[in-house]
């Protein structure tokens, strides 16, 4: 994954913008990110739809106290401070994206992929999109798009180099199956790939492992959850507690020799999530560092 040099920079280049020092971390960290993983180009993200319930402003606080730099943002969520109770745009606006940048600075953070599953009708407004999510400095962005429009998209994918990556919902959903989304990317640039989204994998009865297997070589990032059946459907759970194999697809992303984001969604206990999603950051450092050391075990 690239990230620009600004990109790189913010998290020094705009403390003190708004008034008000960066937060102490010393009595409200939960978690000290990921090192481990990134030494092996593992970037951790937490998408602030894991903080629904709260402002775009304090899901940037609530990441912060995972240790985590990145977070992916998604239209729709309110954005807080002098917003107030206003949405983000999709995509934002430029006033949207000044402020956004300010509190990335000053929280430390950087912005990582942009998501939604609304995209344009037509290719001119799709490159209206691409204008602005270049403005934002967005590397992948992930959607659902119609098949009819790839060969369009692909040709503003390499313009803008920006990846566009397929994201999967369980079935009915069109692009539940990893083979219809290989089918798609087929024939295209390496631009076009996958966000592989784990938890809709088992949702769709379908096996991590071999989902990944046979992405290989398309996939651009994930949405990784771990879940556990329960009551007639799945929930989230802290990473390695559930049926999602997760050290099976951190094997098999290290054997890929991926270097991508994962993209933390924790969708349960919506109002007070972070004690379970701190467990997981734990977790997916600890396996890290067993297997960038040969110490993993399988299962």
């Amino acid at each position: 994954m690239r990230f620009s040099a600004l990109r790189r920079t913010l998290a020094g280049a705009g403390l003190g913008l708004l008034g008000w020092t960066r937060p102490s971390l010393a009595a409200g960290s939960l978690a000290h990110g990921a090192p481990h993983a990134e030494k092996i180009g593992w970037h951790l993200s937490c998408s602030s739809y894991c903080f629904r319930l709260f402002s775009l402003f304090e899901s940037m606080e609530k990441t912060v106290s995972l240790g985590l730099k990145y977070i992916d943002i998604y239209p729709g969520q309110r954005l807080g401070k002098e917003f107030g109770d206003s949405v983000l745009s999709a995509p934002p606006t430029a006033r949207e994206q000044a402020a956004a940048k300010k509190w990335l600075a000053d929280f430390g953070l950087r912005v990582g992929n942009y998501a939604t599953m609304d995209y344009p009708p037509d290719i001119d407004g799709w490159r209206k999109l691409f204008d602005r999510l270049k403005e934002m400095e967005i590397d992948t962005f992930v959607t659902e798009p119609a098949e009819r429009m790839l060969d369009d998209v692909d040709k503003l994918c390499g313009e803008y180099r920006i990846n566009l990556a397929i994201h999967n919902h369980p079935r009915p959903s069109h692009y539940w199956n990893p083979d219809i989304v290989l089918k798609a990317a087929n024939g295209h640039s390496q631009w076009i790939g996958a966000c592989c989204d784990t938890g809709h994998w088992k949702r769709s009865g379908l096996d991590t492992v071999q989902c990944m297997k046979k992405l290989h070589g398309r996939i651009k990032c994930f949405h990784f959850k771990d879940l556990v059946r329960e009551g007639g459907g799945y929930h989230d759970v802290p990473w390695g507690t559930g049926t999602c194999n997760v050290r099976g697809m951190l094997q098999e992303a290290y054997r890929q020799k991926l270097k991508v984001e994962f993209c933390f969604e924790y969708e349960y206990h919506w109002e007070n999530s972070l004690p379970e999603m701190a467990p997981s950051v734990v977790y997916f450092d600890k396996v890290a560092k067993e297997i960038a050391s040969g110490t993993s075990h399988v299962g």
